[in-house]
């Protein structure tokens, strides 16, 4: 009898201690999975013609850390509205993605990228396609961010992913900035800048960035 009952708590002895080493595991991937991201190890990658994505960008370095690098073509948009209008338009018409004068090296240094970019005709910009596509993110997170006229995200974020199949994309920022159609401009300054810092930060905090 007294046997069986030593037995017996030798037994739950044993299943505790197993029960305690699985606890003990849990909380440390749990840790490491919110953990912060590395500044030497992210990149802060953006389009910006009205300087309101840029805003956005700054902002994020600002909290993260980060490289910052500005998407630039070889050959600019004409600075008339109209006149990039119709070309972007053909351009998605056609599927042609312009060449870039920004180059990025040792990207594979890098393990988290911000995409940064406004809605262009409800559709990701060409230049940051041809970045997408020129890159190879492989294995990264990326995790996409822009600023519209007004109309929304379109179908960037959804293209985004699609261009990065092999990639971890987290869930997107996106607030209201500039309509250059109407003469608006940076829009993201002053108390638009401070209630879109405080937006930025929650969002990193909710993706459990910081």
């Amino acid at each position: 009898m007294k046997t069986t009952i030593f037995m017996i708590h030798l037994l739950l002895m044993f299943i505790c201690l197993i029960s305690a080493c699985s606890t003990t595991q849990t909380e440390r991937v749990e840790a490491a999975t919110s953990s912060d991201i590395d500044p030497n190890k992210t990149l802060i990658v953006y389009l910006s013609r009205t300087n309101n994505t840029k805003a956005i960008a700054e902002m994020i370095q600002k909290t993260v850390g980060g490289k910052l690098v500005a998407v630039e073509l070889q050959t600019p948009y004409p600075e008339n509205y109209q006149a990039t209008v119709a070309q972007v338009a053909k351009e998605n018409e056609t599927g042609f993605m312009p060449l870039l004068k920004t180059k990025i090296d040792s990207i594979q240094k890098y393990d988290v990228v911000f995409i940064g970019f406004p809605t262009w005709g409800m559709q990701l910009p060409p230049p940051m396609k041809s970045f997408l596509k020129q890159y190879n993110l492989t294995g990264k997170t990326i995790i996409p961010f822009n600023s519209n006229g007004g109309y929304g995200i379109g179908s960037t974020f959804e293209t985004v992913k699609q261009l990065c199949p092999d990639s971890r994309v987290l869930e997107g920022y996106s607030t209201r900035g500039g309509l250059e159609r109407d003469g608006q401009l940076l829009m993201i300054k002053e108390e638009k800048a401070k209630q879109t810092e405080t937006e930025i930060e929650n969002w990193l905090q909710k993706l459990k960035i910081i």
